[in-house]
């Protein structure tokens, strides 16, 4: 799991950027609206459970929800998204998968490539580094939550696949399919969660020369400033690289 700790830490800043520019709500949203649209408006739907949730953890109004719900159902009018994956290289070697949702896949097409091309990286063909990656839960905790002997019995008791004690908080990783139940889990044992997501976790990290590393986070942060851009997933071990520092 080297390097995700890391992550998990960037992940968190970035959070709070996100959250106050209002890109999370966009995020969220449209991820409530497709959710709906593919697998139905209640929450025997489990994708869409898990966007309720987040949209709830994040503050989103509920008549704001509802109104995503019933335009992924059609009972209102509203944009139609498609989900596209797109992938490629960033400099170093990095393999880069960008999860979008788009109503204009041309448009979504080119503003990802343009950013490729600006920071040193190549779009790829579908499948070029999608096999790279598997989908699966994963949870940071936050670490003043519990000490680590009550972690580990807690691991135990969610039944988790995996889990990483040597970053700034506990990580946790599980199947997809268990994603859900584990989330609700730590949701009833009032578990400080501050990252919970069903990620594509790469199998193999790339270690990348110092010189180089604000260079594959540059590129790394504009495809997730497109506003067409729901996740951004890398091989990148970002081991050695201040996260709070800026360019």
């Amino acid at each position: 799991m080297s390097g995700h700790s890391k992550w998990s830490t960037i992940k968190r800043k970035k959070a709070v950027i996100d959250a106050k520019r209002g890109k999370i709500f966009t995020k969220v949203l449209r991820e409530i609206t497709v959710a709906a649209r593919m697998g139905g408006g209640d929450t025997a739907n489990p994708r869409l459970r898990a966007a309720l949730q987040d949209a709830r953890a994040n503050n989103v109004p509920s008549d704001t929800i509802e109104r995503a719900v019933q335009k992924g159902t059609g009972e209102l009018e509203g944009v139609a998204y498609d989900e596209v994956v797109y992938e490629g290289y960033a400099p170093c070697g990095v393999a880069v998968l960008v999860e979008t949702m788009t109503d204009n896949r041309n448009r979504t097409a080119g503003e990802v490539r343009h950013v490729f091309s600006k920071h040193g990286g190549n779009l790829g063909e579908n499948g070029c580094v999608g096999w790279m990656f598997d989908q699966r839960g994963y949870f940071v905790i936050e670490r003043q939550s519990l000490d680590e002997e009550a972690f580990f019995e807690l691991a135990v008791e969610l039944g988790v696949e995996d889990i990483d004690t040597e970053g700034d908080g506990y990580e946790v990783f599980t199947s997809p399919a268990d994603y859900n139940r584990v989330k609700e889990m730590l949701s009833e044992r009032a578990i400080t969660v501050e990252v919970g997501e069903l990620a594509m976790i790469p199998q193999n990290t790339v270690e990348v020369e110092a010189s180089k590393q604000r260079q594959v986070l540059r590129l790394l942060e504009a495809l997730e400033e497109l506003d067409d851009v729901q996740n951004v997933w890398a091989s990148f071990d970002p081991s050695g690289l201040d996260a709070n520092a800026e360019d």
